[in-house]
C-alpha cells in the first residue's frame, strides 16, 4: 500500500484543499497520515476525517521584529526532531505540503530522510513557510498564472487548487428550501471569512433595505456576529458559521460577496459563481487578498471593491454592475483550465512516488 503525509495548519486555507487531495488518494486505496500542530486549527478537521494526526512543535516565522522571534527557532529545531522521527515510524512514499508555519521542520525533516515533498501554494506569492522551504521540495504546485514569476521554474506547475467534492455536490433546491427563498428573485450569499468581518456586516445590514429589492440574501456573518432584530425580516438569513450547508447554500447563490482567501476564491470559480471580492487591506494582512483579488478581476472573473470605499453605496453599485456582466463573467469561467486541479495534483503524487527502502 502507498503511503503518503500530508501537513499543512495555521489557517482553514491551508488544511481544506489537503481534504480534496485526500479523499481522491484515499479513493484509490493511499494510506494516509498527517503532521501539523498540537492547537492549530487542522487538528480539529483532520481528526474529524479519520485520518491519524500527529502533532508536533513549531514556530512561527514572522516578518516584523518581535521577542519570540529569539525563541521560535528552537521550536523549529524541536519540530525538526519529532518531525524526522515521525517521518522514519510512518515511512511514507512522500510528503505533501499545503503551507502554514508548521510545514517549515516537516520539509526539512523529508529532506534529511530523502522523502520527495511536493508543495502547494494558493495564493499569488507564496507565504514566508513556502519561500523558506522552496529548495528543499521536488515540486511547488501554484494557482494564479502570476505566481510562477516568484518560483524557480524547473520546480513549479500549475495545477489549480484542489477543490473537496462535497463542495461541488451542493443542490440549489435544497439551499432555497433551507432558506424559505424562491426561485423567482436572484440569490446573493455574502461571506466574510471563518470569522466574519465587521466592516462588511454592518454595510450588509445598513444596505439591506436596497439590496432586498434586488436580492434574497445569505449573510454568513461569523461567530458572535449575528443581529436577532434581522431574524424576522423576509428574504434575509444570517448565520454565524456554516459547514454543512454550504455547498447547497453556494449552489443555490447567483451572486457571491466574500473576501479574497484563495481557497474560497478558487471554489467560487470552481462553481463558475461571478464574485464581488473585498480583499483584507494592508494593514490587516500581507497584501495577498488584495493580489488575489486584482488577478481575479484581471481575468474578468468578478469586481473588486476595497475595504476603504466599502459604503451602503459603492457595495450596491458595484453588485449592479457585476449584476449586470454576470452571464459574461460566467462564460469567461467556464473557459479556465484550472478549476479543480485535484487529478492534476494527484498524478504528479503518483509520478513523485518513490519505493520505500
Amino acid at each position: 500500500m502507498k503511503k503518503i503525509v500530508f501537513t499543512g495548519g495555521g489557517t482553514a486555507g491551508h488544511v481544506t484543499p489537503n481534504l480534496a487531495v485526500m479523499a481522491k488518494l484515499r479513493k484509490l486505496g493511499w494510506d494516509m497520515e498527517y503532521i501539523g500542530s498540537k492547537d492549530g486549527i487542522e487538528r480539529e478537521i483532520i481528526e474529524h476525517e479519520g485520518v491519524p494526526f500527529h502533532h508536533i512543535a513549531s514556530g512561527k516565522l514572522r516578518r516584523y521584529f518581535d521577542a519570540k522571534n529569539f525563541k521560535d527557532p528552537f521550536k523549529v529545531l524541536q519540530g525538526v526532531g519529532q518531525a524526522y522521527r515521525l517521518l522514519g515510524k510512518i515511512k511514507p512514499h512522500i510528503v505533501f505540503s499545503k503551507g502554514g508555519f508548521v510545514t517549515v521542520p516537516v520539509i526539512v525533516a523529508s529532506k534529511l530522510r530523502g522523502i520527495p515533498v511536493i508543495s502547494h501554494e494558493s495564493d499569488y506569492t507564496p507565504g514566508l513557510a513556502n519561500k523558506i522551504t522552496m529548495p528543499l521540495v521536488s515540486r511547488i504546485c501554484v494557482t494564479f498564472p502570476e505566481t510562477l514569476k516568484y518560483v524557480s521554474r524547473d520546480k513549479a506547475e500549475r495545477t489549480g487548487l484542489p477543490i473537496r467534492e462535497q463542495i461541488l455536490d451542493g443542490k440549489a433546491s435544497r439551499g432555497l428550501q433551507i432558506n424559505d427563498f424562491h426561485s423567482q428573485k436572484p440569490v446573493l450569499l455574502i461571506m466574510g471569512g471563518s470569522l466574519g468581518a465587521q466592516r462588511i456586516n454592518q454595510t450588509v445590514r445598513e444596505s439591506l433595505e436596497a439590496l432586498l429589492e434586488r436580492f434574497q440574501v445569505i449573510h454568513i456573518c461569523g461567530k458572535g456576529n449575528t443581529d436577532p432584530s434581522f431574524d424576522r425580516i423576509r428574504g434575509y438569513r444570517q448565520y454565524a458559521y456554516v459547514k454543512d450547508e454550504l455547498p447547497d447554500l453556494l449552489a443555490c447563490a447567483d451572486l457571491v460577496v466574500s473576501r479574497a482567501g484563495s481557497t474560497s476564491i478558487f471554489e467560487f470559480l470552481a462553481l463558475r459563481k461571478p464574485m464581488l471580492l473585498i480583499p483584507l487591506t494592508r494593514q490587516a494582512s500581507r497584501g495577498d487578498q488584495i493580489l488575489n483579488a486584482e488577478s481575479f478581476r484581471g481575468m474578468g472573473y468578478g469586481k473588486v471593491l476595497f475595504e476603504e470605499e466599502l459604503n451602503p453605496e459603492s457595495l450596491i453599485s458595484s453588485l449592479c454592475g457585476l449584476s449586470v456582466e454576470q452571464d459574461e463573467i460566467r462564460q469567461r469561467m467556464e473557459l479556465n483550465p484550472y478549476g479543480n486541479g485535484t487529478d492534476h495534483i494527484v498524478k504528479l503524487i503518483e509520478t513523485y512516488c518513490l519505493p520505500r527502502a
